[in-house]
């Protein structure tokens, strides 16, 4: 209740705002950049598993985890704001050196495994569309998301990524119109919480494939492409109600094609009681059912959901490492390309160095497992310290719920880390 009663009063907030709706807009993006981590192909894996093996019954999953992931990217969001640092740079200047560069440098790993699970899916949908071996698929891959980030400014990246994510969403949705899909069966899913027998495994992932470390310092660090003055208190207030919107936005969005993707799965592919285990799989099963055009667009959104989180993963290792060098991320800059360049092509040389796809994914799921409780660990303690954060450190009651979040997601990713160790 008291988060309802945060989005009541921030929406009211917003609405006294000067301008109305045409200064908001202004202020969307962001958000949508952190969105694409969230439509992943790791989470393509994880949805239509879960709807493809239990329905509708797991979209109370995609609701909670969405929930998750608004409190925990807007409370990064603010560190952004209030400090004028990213989660890197504060990281690096508020911790000891002995404890900050090792949280640091794992980030650093993690974001490599990232974008080797974001590669492989880019690669996948090239193999789906044209029949490119995996490795040469990646690298063209890596090779058109080093271009976008190396001769493009931020904000024409950004403008990238929205059109990638409206024709990810658009692309479901004429998947949905095809497929024979029970409503009623999905609004009870979304709110009604189930565990099949079994499924537990599947929940686990569809959770862990949501909250990634990766964003985390993504968002913190692009929420000042805005340019804020830091220095006046009624603009920083007026800018964090400005991001809860783009966030609440933009996650819900996210929302909405997660959900499509276990709802496509649930209509397409539960109800004839067929399983599936790859992504390809779930191509050519949609061919017969929904048609050659359902099969090849899915294969397209797939190949925009894999490079659109390739640019967003490359650009999360450039903001650690120029975290790490005491600076803020600027591709032009060597720390920030160093990173950037060095995530996608240590993913690059993973892939080449796997014979199974399918084992990659779990390699880089398990890398993830280990890293995101250090990520959310840190980011709680900075963003609670009066000393980083002055009067807008969270207070009693939004620190309670994000230590309790915190210790959710830690738990089920480490529960999911046992079950593949296993």
């Amino acid at each position: 209740m008291r988060f309802i009663k945060l989005i009541v009063k921030k929406c009211e907030d917003i609405r006294h705002l000067n301008n109305g709706g045409l200064e908001i807009l202004k202020y969307i993006g962001p958000g949508l950049l952190v969105t694409v981590g969230f439509i992943d192909p790791g989470n393509w894996a994880a949805n239509l598993a879960a709807g493809a093996e239990y329905g509708y019954s797991l979209l109370w999953m995609v609701t909670l985890s969405t929930f998750m992931l608004i409190v925990l990217q807007h409370n990064a969001a603010h560190l952004g704001i209030v400090t004028g640092k990213c989660l890197a740079e504060s990281t690096n200047g508020y911790l000891p050196k002995w404890l900050g560069r090792p949280i640091l440098y794992s980030a650093f790993a993690a974001s490599c495994m990232t974008s080797m699970a974001e590669i492989l899916g880019g690669a996948i949908a090239l193999k789906m569309l044209f029949g490119l071996p995996i490795v040469g698929g990646a690298c063209l891959v890596t090779v058109f998301v080093l271009f976008m980030l190396l001769s493009h400014s931020y904000r024409k990246i950004e403008r990238w990524i929205i059109g990638f994510v409206s024709l990810i969403g658009l692309s479901f949705l004429y998947e949905l119109f095809l497929a024979p899909v029970d409503w009623a069966a999905s609004g009870q899913g979304w709110v009604v919480p189930a565990f099949p027998e079994g499924s537990m495994l599947v929940i686990m992932s569809v959770l862990g494939a949501v909250v990634m470390p990766h964003n985390l310092f993504l968002h913190s660090e692009i929420i000042q492409s805005r340019k804020w003055h830091l220095e006046d208190k009624e603009i920083i207030e007026k800018q964090l109600d400005l991001e809860f919107l783009d966030t609440l936005f933009s996650m819900l969005i996210g929302w909405a094609i997660n959900s499509a993707m276990i709802i496509l799965a649930a209509a397409a592919f539960w109800t004839i009681g067929k399983d599936v285990t790859e992504l390809e799989q779930a191509q050519e099963l949609l061919r017969p059912l929904l048609g050659g055009n359902a099969a090849n667009i899915f294969a397209i959104a797939l190949l925009m959901a894999g490079v659109a989180s390739s640019v967003t993963s490359g650009m999360a290792g450039g903001i650690i490492t120029a975290g790490i060098a005491g600076e803020a991320y600027n591709i032009r800059d060597k720390h920030s390309l160093f990173g950037a360049a060095g995530s996608l092509l240590a993913g690059l040389l993973i892939i080449c160095c796997i014979s199974d796809p399918f084992q990659g994914l779990l390699v880089s799921q398990m890398a993830l497992s280990v890293q995101l409780p250090i990520t959310m660990i840190t980011q709680v303690y900075l963003t609670s310290s009066k000393r980083v954060m002055g009067k807008y450190a969270n207070g009693p009651g939004t620190k309670t719920l994000l230590i309790f979040l915190t210790a959710i997601v830690a738990a089920l990713n480490i529960m999911l880390l046992a079950s593949v160790i296993k």
